[in-house]
């Protein structure tokens, strides 16, 4: 029997769920559930417990590393459809939002890759603690999302491969953390329709939650009122979860998803009327976690199925980059990834003030692609985009704490040694390809300390690195071609790519608010390149190797929550309350020491020099009719890209497509948000997003204008590209 066939049916069976938060609620129990999307009031000021920097439940003062939370009184205020949405409305980092369907994200110089491929991202996408399959948040929706846990930087080793920019934890609401019924349903500008409903509850040892959610929405209208052509999407997924407490130290629980966006509209560098994805993402996952009856030892294992589909049509009927007998009217591309994975992390306390935690990770995954063209005479079949392979790692990893003088200081490091094979497999129309597998490893570690110096003031700095593993094609000794017609030769001499990173930060806490701030460098190294070795003819020989180059990102990040009422002393007898919040982000330094020569900048590109989200929240709580305001503004500062965009040579003569470099201006957009319940468990809100219907876009340098700065000969169908404009959004939510 196939063996692929066995292993995954053993571990499905075992996967049926799981959410890596399991240590954190068991924790927290005695605290009692608390209802869904809590009112905005909420403010976490005080240390609260994160999980995903080292494994376990731990106050964010005692880690450090860098880390961010998004919490659920920010997302049940959020209008974002995406976790893209939502990580921009939070300054996560650089948001390239290609269309709807597709995102890059790059995080202290560390980027996903732009096609969503989870290979090959430097950044770590997760679902409930393990690896969602996708570095592609935009197919990610945020029904169902209890919080977003976001490690900054490769402050980790509780993870491998792509953890070189940081770790991006979605973690999903469970019966203990969103018990009761809820129902919303809104409407909106251009076709929007949305539905979401969730049922959770506590019965004897069982807790359980149901969510489902669908929504859709027309081509919408760019800032001055003109209609963006395919730009339309479909979105839906639900989520099942399920718990039960065995006995007071034990304890069993999981998760089943599936989420995705389907028919989006797919515009791209070339405007392009035609081209349109469906990417969809499904998992289950079984956690068990239990406790030594003295509370020293602890036990968490969890094992996962993730399945990853990315359903690719990008035909290009009019381009004249294409020669009109090679233009494509069917270009239809499937990649699906399948990863399969075991995770173990027992931990024990051996005398006060230290823990020791010591992991083993187990995956293996496969990838496989095929493609399908049709159009002009001269059209060909050709290899996918990815060629498929076969991924198997095994990780040994430890991480211990220790505390010093009255839990004052915290003294912590670890290190991971990971071992892997990535094998290239046959691929449809890839008959040069040579079957073969490589072997690669990498050790990374994570050192530090905090220290408290008052009850409101500590401080942290270290020191840590993280890696990015080749693939199957790159480490491949033999060559593909892509559609273009450059061959490109795989190197088994690669290693894999690296990042070493230290910062230094400071945290203040006082009644009613929180400040913090970091000062940081990440240097990305062994970056994975392909270079021309040849170029005869119009046809471009590379080979792919590891770059001596080095690329640097040194900056400051911050982050506040402020309760204005609170902190001056003032108390409303009216039930009245402000709230400010913000994060942001300033890069001071960014070189790419390996930049093309042709570009003319050395500037590192699509990072934002800097970027910012601030808002203000005030409202009226515990009245007969309670209700709130939220205002805000989102800040994309300027950004150097080489984009893929045919650019018109009358605005941008010269242009090296690829090569060519240039600055994209800081905007801003605000949104608003308003809400009242007008009887207890409804309430009505309303939103308008883009305020001030500005017309841009965070990456492309065309905008969807006229006079078209695009040169309309390459594009397919429209000219440039634009963020929607002005957009208005009312609904309700009914909660009993």
């Amino acid at each position: 029997m196939n063996k692929r066939l066995v292993s995954t049916a053993v571990l499905a069976a075992l996967a049926w769920h799981s959410t890596s938060h399991a240590q954190d609620q068991q924790q927290q129990q005695h605290m009692g559930p608390r209802p869904m999307d809590e009112p905005g009031q909420k403010q976490y000021f005080l240390p609260e417990g994160f999980i995903t920097a080292t494994g376990r439940p731990e106050p964010i003062s005692r880690l450090v590393g860098t880390v961010q939370v998004i919490h659920q009184d920010r997302i049940a205020k959020s209008t974002a459809r995406s976790v893209t949405e939502l990580l921009n409305e939070n300054a996560v980092g650089f948001m390239s939002e290609w269309t709807p369907g597709q995102t890059s994200i790059n995080i202290r110089g560390a980027s996903t890759e732009g096609q969503g491929r989870d290979f090959k991202g430097q950044v770590l996408v997760l679902i409930n603690g393990h690896r969602a399959g996708t570095s592609n948040v935009s197919k990610l929706s945020t029904a169902d999302v209890e919080r977003i846990e976001i490690v900054r930087g490769p402050s980790s080793v509780i993870y491998g491969s792509q953890n070189m920019g940081g770790v991006i934890n979605i973690i999903l609401k469970t019966g203990l953390t969103a018990p009761g019924n809820f129902a919303q349903g809104d409407a909106g500008s251009w076709g929007l329709w949305e539905a979401k409903v969730a049922s959770g509850g506590l019965y004897k040892g069982f807790d359980w939650y149901v969510g489902g959610a669908a929504s859709t929405r027309d081509n919408y209208a760019i800032g001055g009122g003109a209609t963006e052509l395919n730009t339309g999407w479909t979105r839906y997924g639900g989520t099942g979860a399920f718990g039960y407490q065995i006995d007071q130290d034990s304890r069993i629980e999981g998760t089943i998803r599936t989420d995705g966006i389907y028919n989006a509209g797919f515009r791209g560098s070339s405007a392009n009327l035609f081209a349109f994805d469906t990417r969809y993402n499904y998992s289950f996952d079984l956690s068990y976690l239990a406790k030594t009856r003295d509370g020293q030892g602890n036990f968490f294992v969890q094992a996962y199925f993730v399945t990853d589909v990315d359903d690719l049509n990008n035909p290009s009927p009019l381009s004249a980059l294409n020669a009109p007998a090679s233009r494509t009217t069917t270009d239809h591309n499937r990649r699906q990834l399948d990863v399969l994975g075991l995770r173990f992390q027992p931990r024990y306390k051996f005398f006060t003030g230290n823990e020791l935690l010591v992991g083993i990770d187990l995956e293996r995954s496969w990838l496989r692609s095929d493609r399908y063209r049709a159009g002009g005479s001269a059209v060909t079949q050709v290899s996918p985009q990815d060629n498929n392979q076969t991924d198997s790692s095994f990780a040994f990893y430890l991480e211990d704490s220790q505390s010093f003088l009255d839990d004052r200081l915290i003294v912590r490091g670890g290190v991971r040694q990971t071992w892997g094979d990535s094998a290239l497999d046959w691929t449809p129309y890839a008959p040069t390809l040579i079957p073969g597998t490589n072997s690669y490893n990498a050790t990374t570690y994570s050192a530090g300390a905090t220290f408290a110096f008052t009850d409101w003031l500590s401080a942290r700095a270290g020191a840590s690195s993280g890696f990015r593993a080749p693939t199957a094609t790159e480490i491949g000794a033999n060559f593909t071609t892509t559609p273009i017609g450059t061959t490109i030769f795989g190197n088994p001499s690669l290693v894999p790519e690296t990042s070493q990173q230290w910062e230094a930060g400071a945290t203040a806490n006082w009644r009613g608010g929180r400040f913090d701030a970091v000062v940081f460098q990440n240097t990305i190294s062994n970056r994975i390149t392909p270079v021309t070795v040849s170029s005869t003819g119009g046809r471009v020989v590379q080979v792919q190797v590891n770059s001596p180059a080095n690329l640097i990102v040194q900056g400051i990040e911050f982050q506040t929550q402020l309760d204005v009422l609170q902190t001056a002393g003032w108390q409303s007898d009216k039930g009245l309350f402000w709230n400010v919040f913000g994060n942001g982000y300033y890069n001071f330094n960014m070189t790419d020491y390996g930049a093309n020569p042709l570009a003319g900048t050395n500037i590192a590109t699509r990072i934002n020099k800097y970027g910012m989200s601030i808002g203000t929240l005030f409202g009226q709580a515990g009245t007969e009719i309670p209700w709130s305001f939220q205002l805000l503004g989102i800040l994309r500062g300027p950004m150097w890209y080489n984009t893929e965009e045919s650019l018109s040579p009358v605005f941008f003569p010269g242009q090296n497509r690829t090569v060519s470099v240039y600055e994209k201006g800081a905007f801003w957009v605000w949104n608003t948000r308003a809400e009242v319940e007008v009887r207890k468990g409804i309430k009505l809100f309303a939103a308008v997003n883009n305020l001030f219907d500005v017309n841009n876009h965070p990456i492309f340098i065309a905008q969807d204008s006229v006079p078209c700065t695009a040169l309309q000969a390459n594009q397919n169908g429209a000219c440039g590209n634009s963020m929607p404009g002005r957009e208005v959004i009312g609904g309700f939510q009914f909660r009993f």
